[in-house]
């Protein structure tokens, strides 16, 4: 009698997990972004939440939770209910390289995450101010060794800081670190003329770029970018090893159901290939993708793998 009992609960625990997968969403699904409000990775995801709602026909709500390098947000997600309706927007920062910069972490990126879907890529640009008297990315680097005490560079995340530290180590240069909040500052910091450049994401840039407040000097993907066709790549201009392009995407807690996992990519896949969303993101240089989810696993961890080493190279440590 027992043993029915037992089986007979495990017959009902099993028949309720499969309904409610097949119920899947069953109330609003809330993505976590773990920056401020207006930056890049917000703005992407204000882009593509919309047409998921409409697939999933619940709504999706954008909830910010800002600080310490969006460790907040991926503590947060990591300890939520594996049901599907928690997700996070994980970028490269968080997931490749906060384990390349912090000894210890309150998350794991390949542990503690269930990876849905990439959103897309896309490259950094090089910026300088338009009074700096450098119109290539070869008069900087001659620029910064002339005036080793006064190159540096801004930063508000750890993307940007590895991606310039890279820069330092591939071309001699010393440009020193200097910090900022939020993901427009670096660039508003180059205008002003109290740094002399930054590598950062496209939105935040744009603006500045097409008023010619700022000047761009090179992007950091293996081609031009179609946005700026007279840009050239890091490799055109004599660094050819600094080939960097970001991602951000949507990861779930590491025990959703497969099939949630299914469900979300499929439609994060079919949203990123609508014309008016692929417009959107490619005016933000972003390549869109909708890739599996074991793609989306192996780039983080090939990634993690990269950042460590430039890390370790040029002895950056958050903590």
């Amino acid at each position: 009698m027992r043993l029915r009992l037992a089986i007979g609960a495990v017959c009902l625990g099993l028949a309720t997990c499969v309904a409610g997968q097949q119920s899947y969403p069953n109330k609003p699904i809330r993505i976590i972004v773990g920056y401020t409000t207006g930056g890049g990775n917000d703005i992407i995801v204000r882009v593509v939440a919309p047409k998921m709602s409409e697939g999933l026909g619940q709504p999706v709500i954008i909830e910010n939770r800002p600080g310490a390098q969006s460790i907040i947000a991926c503590e947060y997600v990591a300890k939520a209910a594996p049901d599907g309706h928690t997700l996070l927007m994980g970028p490269s920062g968080p997931m490749t390289m906060n384990p390349a910069l912090y000894a210890k972490l309150p998350y794991s990126p390949l542990e503690d995450f269930a990876p849905i879907s990439m959103i897309g890529d896309f490259p950094l640009i090089l910026i300088v101010s338009s009074e700096l008297p450098v119109r290539s990315v070869k008069e900087l680097i001659a620029y910064a060794k002339a005036k080793p005490n006064e190159a540096n560079y801004a930063a508000s995340a750890a993307p940007f800081q590895l991606a310039a530290e890279l820069f330092n180590q591939k071309t001699g240069t010393k440009f020193s670190y200097i910090p900022s909040k939020g993901s427009g500052e670096p660039v508003s910091a180059v205008m002003s003329g109290q740094v002399t450049m930054t590598i950062m994401d496209p939105p935040p840039a744009i603006g500045p770029l097409k008023s010619g407040r700022a000047r761009g000097l090179a992007v950091t993907s293996a081609t031009r970018d179609p946005n700026w066709p007279d840009l050239p790549t890091l490799a055109e201009s004599g660094v050819p090893e600094v080939e960097i392009r970001l991602f951000t995407g949507f990861l779930a807690p590491a025990a959703t159901p497969s099939a949630i996992v299914r469900r979300l990519q499929r439609e994060l896949a079919r949203v990123v290939k609508l014309p008016e969303i692929k417009e959107r993101l490619d005016q933000m240089a972003i390549v869109p993708s909708g890739n599996t989810p074991e793609a989306f696993r192996r780039i983080i961890a090939r990634d993690i793998k990269k950042w460590t080493a430039v890390a370790k190279a040029a002895n950056v440590k958050a903590d």
